[in-house]
């Protein structure tokens, strides 16, 4: 699963990306954007017509298309034999003052649990989102807090342009709701907010050492606000979660200022990379 190709020996694929850079970086995110959007929309658009049952329409409408995504994500990975430098130990670890980034997004997103009406949801429309957010963290982490940090690193950046860098290609990536039909006013809120969200999944990254929990993190956010929203419950819960965005807006854009460190290019490369605090 690792790459074990010399600088010598690596073919032109390999060597390309180990380069690294923000261009490349932005390369793959508007690469992987439009074959999410459009393959399955060419692959699944003639037989999807008319779908009205609420969960089937999760599945077909937004799980598909994002396990593809996580398909493709892993299939590069493979190519480039990256697969330990996303998924393993972390060259660089994080300060205490990060935790606060995983526990204002975890409180937010088990008060967004708590108060979801889960009888109204119904079983079939809870398992499907929850599968679904599953793969959105999955591929979205995968994609900028991996795929992008990496690169980013590569280049020799500092980490609060790695940080920031990440932030703001994930927040573009959600621009395209405003071409969707959504109200400008309100893709322009959940741009800042997915921009200072990914600044938390960056701190997440950092203080567990392991992509996985930014991805298992991400993983829980979406199902619960979109459950919460769509079947709010009556209840304290409801009442404390309903600031969670402006919260996460906040604590995001704070904590991003306190962001330092650098990573050494070739760091991935060493058996074992140096570890250098925040």
């Amino acid at each position: 699963m690792t790459d074990t190709s010399t600088p010598a020996t690596e073919n032109g694929w390999r060597r390309f990306w180990n380069r690294g850079g923000w261009w490349r970086a932005l390369l793959v995110v508007a690469v992987y954007y439009a074959l999410y959007e459009l393959v399955p929309l060419w692959t699944l658009g003639p037989f999807v017509q008319g779908i009205k049952d609420p969960a089937a329409q999760i599945w077909v409408y937004q799980t598909i298309p994002i396990a593809f995504g996580a398909v493709l994500l892993v299939l590069f990975a493979l190519s480039l034999g990256w697969l330990r430098e996303l998924f393993g130990k972390q060259p660089i670890r994080g300060s205490w003052w990060m935790w606060i980034a995983v526990g204002v997004v975890l409180l937010f997103n088990v008060l967004h649990f708590l108060a979801i009406d889960y009888s109204k949801a119904g079983p079939s429309f809870v398992i499907a989102w929850l599968i679904s957010g599953l793969f959105i963290g999955f591929a979205e982490e995968t994609l900028t807090r991996g795929y992008v940090v990496n690169l980013m690193r590569k280049a020799g950046y500092g980490e609060f342009v790695v940080a920031v860098v990440s932030a703001a290609l994930f927040a573009a990536m959600h621009m395209g709701n405003v071409f969707g039909g959504a109200p400008v006013a309100q893709a322009a809120l959940q741009v800042v907010y997915t921009f200072a969200f990914g600044i938390c999944m960056y701190l997440t990254l950092r203080v567990t050492g392991n992509l996985i929990w930014p991805i298992l993190l991400h993983a829980s956010t979406d199902p619960s606000i979109y459950l919460m929203t769509g079947f709010p419950a009556d209840g304290v819960a409801a009442q404390l979660a309903g600031p969670g965005n402006i919260v996460v807006i906040v604590v995001g854009l704070i904590l991003m200022i306190f962001i330092r460190g650098r990573v050494n290019p070739k760091t991935s490369e060493l058996p074992e990379p140096s570890i250098q605090a925040a």
